[in-house]
């Protein structure tokens, strides 16, 4: 069955049912990115140590974190910097691909999140502000990167139906889709940004979740947009190597913000916005976690969790930060298979 509410592609009958991991271009972005994350990471890591970026540890977190303190954070500078030189040279090299739009949206989107996370972690690391910019601050700058991409979106006479997947169903949402895009972008940076809990956590299930959106790009029919997310599964993988337990470079807002708005861009472009809930489940479950916490105390003064996010919750109740990692990794890995198959199934 065609799917008539993905805007043409000229690629789309050509990458169908072809197999994504045999795509020339789909492994060139992710080992350039990985390796560019690799060779980047030690360079930065004592730079980091240099200008005393180091994270500050909140009290009434884990008590096991606090061994944690003075690591280096920002190392999503990294990420950013992998994502976009990798995207540039495959997008070039690869005279099928063609920098358009969709590219330079995802670009856009990445670095100015990136901005504002690291506007972030610069108030926190260097000012000593440990919550770094206030809630309205960091909103504000979210909305306005949520509004530009919107417009510029529109200017390319970008659909605004919404469709349930795996059915029929659909709806024109007219001037509502730019609330849905802000919703999107500042939700999924924010959903994203508290999964960063725990060495290599958010390494690990955005790197599954972009490996999914990788493969309904491709067979959808937008191999720029693959591109894009197998540049990003290669470049936190490539982090992974330094972030994973016991962590020597923390990702920080810099890094979750960019991936968190990130990959809600790359759901809009696809017109895949509701299948972001079902492959970001790992995001959606923890957002949850946080708002039970904080209802539910201030209306009966009680916790529902040990600690929220869900990470610390699991934690706290005796599990090693290691078993945590790997079974959210497990539950993201569920949450993508679920994903791609809702969309591709029907095909």
């Amino acid at each position: 069955m065609k799917n008539p509410k993905l805007p043409p592609s000229p690629y789309r009958n050509e990458t169908k049912g072809v197999n994504i991991l045999s795509e020339p271009s789909i492994l060139a972005a992710i080992v350039a990115a990985f390796v560019l994350s690799v060779l980047l990471s030690p360079l930065f890591i004592p730079m980091l140590h240099r200008m005393k970026f180091g994270q500050s540890i909140r009290e009434e977190g884990p008590s096991s974190h606090q061994k944690k303190s003075g690591t280096p954070t920002m190392g999503g500078i990294v990420v950013i910097l992998a994502i976009v030189l990798s995207v540039l040279f495959v997008v070039f090299f690869f005279t099928e691909l063609a920098f358009n739009y969709q590219i330079g949206l995802l670009m856009l989107v990445t670095i100015a999140f990136g901005l504002v996370g690291f506007l972030d972690d610069f108030i926190k690391v260097v000012l000593k502000r440990n919550l770094g910019l206030n809630s309205k601050q960091k909103l504000l700058a979210q909305l306005v990167v949520a509004a530009v991409f919107y417009f510029v979106l529109r200017q390319y006479e970008f659909s605004t139906v919404v469709q349930i997947p795996a059915t029929d169903f659909s709806m024109d949402i007219g001037i509502l889709y730019l609330l849905l895009v802000a919703v999107m972008l500042v939700g999924a940076s924010n959903a994203v940004n508290l999964t960063d809990g725990l060495d290599g956590l958010l390494a690990g299930t955005s790197a599954i979740a972009f490996g999914a959106f990788a493969v309904l790009a491709w067979y959808a029919g937008f191999p720029e947009v693959a591109v894009f997310s197998a540049a990003v599964v290669g470049a936190v993988l490539g982090f992974l190597v330094f972030n994973a337990h016991p962590a020597k470079v923390f990702m920080g807002d810099t890094g979750s913000l960019a991936l968190g708005g990130a990959i809600a861009a790359v759901a809009i472009i696809l017109k895949m916005e509701i299948l972001l809930i079902v492959i970001g489940g790992v995001f959606v479950i923890e957002t949850i976690s946080v708002i039970i916490q904080v209802i539910v105390f201030k209306w009966k003064g009680r916790r529902v969790f040990k600690m929220s996010p869900l990470h610390h919750h699991y934690e706290l109740s005796g599990w090693s930060e290691w078993k945590v990692v790997v079974v959210f990794w497990l539950c993201g890995i569920v949450f993508a298979v679920i994903g791609v198959y809702i969309e591709v199934w029907p095909i």
